[in-house]
């Protein structure tokens, strides 16, 4: 798998997760691992933490030739 290759796929999926997270914030869904529920609070987190990842993504792919 080639440099722009990996960089695209990456960019993708973190911004699916970006995504997730957006949708769980706006609609309030629950989150469980196990029995333990996910405070709303870390999507709060892992929303631009994710949406950062997504975007380092794009543009490495962007830079990468």
């Amino acid at each position: 798998m080639s440099q722009r290759s990996f960089s695209l796929v990456a960019g993708a999926i973190f911004s699916c997760i970006a995504l997730l997270h957006l949708l769980r914030i706006v609609f309030g869904w629950e989150a469980m691992v196990d029995a333990w529920i996910v405070p709303t609070w870390f999507s709060w987190v892992a929303l631009p933490i994710a949406a950062y990842l997504a975007y380092q993504g794009f543009r490495s792919r962007k830079n990468s030739r």
